[in-house]
């Protein structure tokens, strides 16, 4: 260990002694609350502050005008797309319509078809008959 040096320790206690005399006497001069240089920092603290406030305001504005802008962008795609769907569904029915005329015009043509033949069967049977009783 080394050996004590008394001279270096009573530097440090002067030195730190001085320090905190130093920072009293600064605490101690402090400007007064209505002092010009004060009122001018806390004029300048206050209008930064406002500035601050302002731009926040102006983005929360722009925000505000971007998620309404977004809001009507989506009810537009969705009204499109509902219309397209509807369209869809008016065109899906359609095609119901025309498959089940369709449908029904064949079954009417083979309901007359048979009809037909019944007739012609029924004009042959006739004339067998005929043909026997007659003859």
């Amino acid at each position: 260990m080394g050996k004590f040096n008394s001279a270096n320790f009573a530097d440090r206690i002067s030195s730190t002694s001085a320090a905190k005399k130093a920072l009293v006497e600064k605490l101690k001069t402090r400007p007064a609350d209505d002092d010009p240089e004060v009122l001018r920092k806390q004029a300048e603290r206050q209008a930064i502050a406002e500035a601050r406030a302002k731009r926040a305001a102006e983005k929360e504005e722009l925000r505000r005008l971007q998620l309404l802008k977004e809001a009507e962008e989506k009810a537009a795609r969705e009204a499109a797309e509902a219309a397209a769907e509807l369209e869809r569904l008016a065109q899906i029915e359609l095609e119901k319509q025309a498959a089940e005329a369709a449908r029904l015009e064949r079954a009417a043509r083979i309901l007359a078809d048979e009809a037909a033949r019944k007739a012609a069967r029924d004009a042959r049977y006739a004339a067998r008959k005929a043909r026997v009783k007659g003859g």
